[in-house]
């Protein structure tokens, strides 16, 4: 009997229907380098928003803050994104953001970085918007966000232009009213329990140096787009606590949860 015809391994694998996976890998999925807003000098981006939002009062009552008062519209809401939450000399704002009042309503601008070399033109360009009359506000400002701002002036060889500025920081205050009501004294916790605002699809404050490193080694923008939209919700949220503490003088402390 004749020998039986032999079929190489490549004719049974066709015959059992088996194909041959790709030896090529899988092309990369496209990477968004888009940043949303204007680039006004190199490697520096703005953003403008206009909001209708609770409007304060046309002098407001600081009491709540131990101060005395100010006027609506000198009021400057301001917070920052920076690259480390320790502080210190190595650490800089990437991202300011700041709210004032106009007659049309509350307006957003802010400010953020592509490219270390544009730090000094943020810089210079912040400074333009803090006046003689302005009143800053912020949330946790005091500890963190102005010694930051002042450092990163100082090693920029520029004026700071919060030094010596009457500073609402809403954090002491939050505290002495709620420290023993309220879980903890977050911004994100008196948003909840003040101004009935819940946050979803949140990046947390904590991503935001990891967002904006990915972008500067040619990573995706994607986070870098969540981070501005935190920070546009910070500064909102700064106006209306402000509008919303500007009425304890008037009402004993609450023991709501």
């Amino acid at each position: 009997m004749g020998a039986r015809p032999t079929m190489d391994l490549a004719t049974l694998r066709r015959m059992a229907g088996v194909r041959d996976r790709a030896t090529s890998p899988r092309p990369p999925r496209p990477v968004t380098r888009h940043v949303p807003g204007e680039e006004i000098a190199p490697g520096l981006r703005y953003l403008e928003h206009l909001h209708a939002w609770p409007s304060p009062p046309p002098v407001v009552d600081l009491t709540f803050a131990r101060l005395s008062e100010a006027r609506s519209e000198h009021l400057l809401h301001f917070d920052t994104e920076t690259t480390g939450l320790a502080g210190g000399t190595g650490t800089r704002a990437f991202m300011i953001g700041a709210a004032d009042w106009r007659p049309e309503g509350l307006r957003v601008r802010q400010l953020y970085i592509t490219t270390m070399a544009a730090e000094g033109a943020m810089l210079r360009e912040f400074a333009r918007w803090v006046e003689a009359e302005t009143v800053l506000v912020s949330y946790n400002g005091k500890s963190y966000d102005a010694p930051l701002l002042a450092t990163r002036y100082r090693l920029a060889r520029l004026a700071n232009p919060l030094a010596g500025k009457v500073h609402v920081d809403l954090l002491h205050p939050m505290r002495r009213r709620y420290r023993h009501v309220w879980d903890n004294c977050r911004m994100q916790t008196a948003e909840r329990h003040l101004l009935r605002i819940v946050r979803e699809d949140d990046l947390p404050g904590s991503e935001a140096p990891r967002a904006w490193l990915t972008y500067l080694r040619g990573g995706s923008s994607a986070d870098l787009g969540r981070v501005a939209e935190h920070n546009l919700q910070d500064v909102r949220s700064l106006s209306a606590l402000l509008v919303e503490a500007h009425g304890w003088a008037a009402s004993p402390a609450s023991n709501e949860k």
